[in-house]
């Protein structure tokens, strides 16, 4: 074999190039023909002195004799003839699988020596196998190609997307995964290796300039393929942080962290979602963004069907959000903001929760009728509030005992507007215990406090005198209590999706540094979930309920494997399959439809 530069030119632009062919003389009818083996490209990195070498180890690569003449190469052409020769076997054609009208081909029988099995490019297939179905039953990669995006763009954004699902992380260590552990690139037919790591950047920056029509096609097609029902909107936000300041970022802002990472930059990332748990719409915000003032930004131009029903927290519940959802024809069911607790379990019903404890719940109806409001009590939750309440309370006072202490000592402090101060900070820490004390100072003539003293008097429709309740708070008032409690409680689906973004698929923390990488970084999480959700959906239906971080162990015990084996007249065989399926992968992917051995079988005998 040898390396030849052919000059050609790009017919579209006239633009004239070099590319480079591996090559091999054949004789052909009493002629030497060269014959083109593979096609390197027109960016072949190596000198015109490394192409001898280069060809030599493919060569041995193909017919093993390491044993016998090893030939020394630095790690790059190494690294370059290892990629060529896999592309050579992948190349190979692919059998036509059995059917009833296609049988199976002929048995293949050759003499063989077996102690020159050598297996090789050992690379994960089985996440990537099912993450590709799911893309394809979402029409994720028809859509690409009706917005017009080229192939390798594609590729790079499958890509994005299924490392995120497999193994998750940066983009960076995407392009590492791509290169090194996945066999994605021979499902797909893309050489991985040869593209450089921005490929994988500019194809994010062309998936969010299509964010909005890709967010529409995905859920419209998963309605096709569940019926979903759209009467149930679920909306809340989390945060990711960053890792560095991202100066460039204008969204990123210090806040309040729910990973306890003020001390970095964040992100804030609101969703909309199905009552089924798909996604309807993404959005990212500031990290300090006020929760309440997102809610119109999502919701507005949603085209939900009349009178939907939209659940959320306390935070975005705020009344100028209740006023626009009313106005808008939505209805609303969320936790009460403020207000006192009360509970007359006289009044109440109860019902047993999906984890067999017993709730008791109150509905009153509004003054004017317009609103119902549902008190719910949980025993288990008041022995939590209790117990937090009476530790609150002992610090508090521990706190007010420190101070009345140093009043007896001569270094002590003794101005009133400082002890003062120091009162407010412990009222801060206290978590609203304070306010069932009436705390006292006693001031002599010359302004200093000589005494500190408080009384503790219980504040009437708190967690102190209702421990475990809580209210709710809805404009639909036909609902009976258990019908209006089991709804709201599917935003507790709503937390799982956002750690299943955080801990399973890699939303944080984010590496970049621009506003456009970021956003993107934060949208192919959420396209990940929604090809997670697909598979369990779809998987749930056979009854197998894991989560993704269990499938994912399962699926990657699956390799793609090269097994090189030298004939008796010294020709060797490189056949590329994918290894048996253990019962439990086998059980999923005849759960999804799926081929048991992704990938085929390769062959070449060189």
């Amino acid at each position: 074999m040898f390396i030849r530069q052919t000059r050609t030119r790009n017919t579209a632009t006239g633009e004239g190039y070099f590319t480079y062919r591996l090559v091999r003389g054949e004789r052909i009818a009493g002629k030497v023909r060269q014959i083109t083996v593979l096609n390197l490209g027109r960016h072949f990195p190596f000198k015109q002195d490394d192409w001898p070498l280069l060809c030599r180890r493919i060569e041995q690569l193909l017919q093993p004799q390491d044993a016998l003449l090893p030939i020394p190469c630095p790690d790059a052409i190494e690294r370059a003839a290892l990629r060529y020769v896999a592309q050579l076997i992948d190349q190979s054609p692919v059998p036509t699988p059995a059917t009833e009208t296609a049988p199976a081909p002929a048995p293949d029988i050759q003499e063989v020596d077996l102690n020159s099995l050598r297996q090789s490019r050992s690379r994960s297939v089985g996440v990537e196998h099912v993450a590709l179905h799911a893309l394809e039953q979402l029409g994720f990669i028809a859509k690409l190609t009706e917005l017009g995006l080229n192939g390798v763009t594609r590729a790079c954004i499958l890509a994005n997307i299924v490392g995120r699902m497999a193994e998750p992380g940066s983009e960076w260590a995407t392009w590492d995964w791509l290169r090194n552990r996945s066999a994605l690139g021979e499902l797909l037919d893309v050489d991985f290796e040869g593209l450089s790591h921005m490929r994988l950047y500019r194809a994010s920056d062309a998936l969010m300039k299509h964010r909005e029509a890709i967010e529409e096609h995905l859920f419209r097609r998963a309605q096709t393929l569940f019926q979903l029902d759209q009467t149930i909107t679920l909306y809340d936000l989390t945060n990711t942080y960053f890792e560095g300041e991202a100066a460039g970022n204008p969204k990123a802002r210090h806040g309040r962290s729910k990973e306890k990472r003020s001390d970095c930059p964040l992100l804030t990332l609101g969703l909309v979602l199905d009552g089924s748990g798909f996604v309807r719409r993404s959005q990212t915000f500031a990290g300090n963004v006020a929760e309440g003032s997102t809610l119109e930004t999502m919701l507005d131009g949603l085209n939900a069907v009349p009178g939907a029903l939209v659940v959320m927290d306390a935070g975005i519940a705020t009344q100028a959000n209740l006023t626009w959802l009313a106005g808008h024809g939505y209805r609303y069911l969320v936790v009460r903001r403020g207000g006192t607790r009360e509970f007359d379990a006289d009044q109440a019903i109860t019902i047993e929760t999906a984890g067999g404890e017993a709730l008791r719940l109150q509905k009153v109806a509004s003054e004017d009728g317009q609103e119902v409001f549902l008190y719910c009590h949980s025993s288990g939750r008041e022995a939590k509030e209790t117990a937090m309440l009476e530790r609150f309370c002992q610090t508090f006072e521990a706190g007010l005992q420190k101070l009345a202490d140093g009043l007896a000592k001569p270094r002590g402090e003794k101005r009133q507007d400082r002890l003062l101060e120091r009162i407010g900070r412990l009222k801060e820490k206290s978590r609203g215990a304070s306010q069932h004390y009436q705390v006292t100072l006693q001031v002599d003539d010359a302004g200093k406090v000589t005494a500190l003293t408080w009384t503790k008097s219980t504040v009437a429709g708190t967690m102190a005198t209702h421990p475990g309740v809580y209210c709710l708070r809805s404009n639909e008032v036909n609902w009976d209590e258990e019908k209006l409690w089991r709804t709201y409680s599917m935003l507790t689906d709503l937390e799982s999706v956002f750690r299943s973004l955080k801990s399973e698929l890699g939303l944080r923390p984010v590496y970049h540094s621009k506003e456009e990488r970021s956003d993107g970084h934060l949208f192919i999480t959420v396209l990940a979930y929604q090809c997670v959700q697909v598979l369990r959906k779809q998987l749930k239906e056979a009854e197998i309920n894991a989560s993704w971080t269990s499938l994912r162990n399962i699926l990657s015990v699956q390799r793609r494997v090269t097994a090189s084996l030298r004939h008796r007249d010294g020709r060797t065989t490189h056949v590329r399959k994918s290894t048996e399926p253990e019962p439990a992968l086998r059980e999923i992917y005849r759960a999804l439809k799926i081929s048991l051995m992704p990938g085929g079988t390769r062959k070449r005998v060189a």
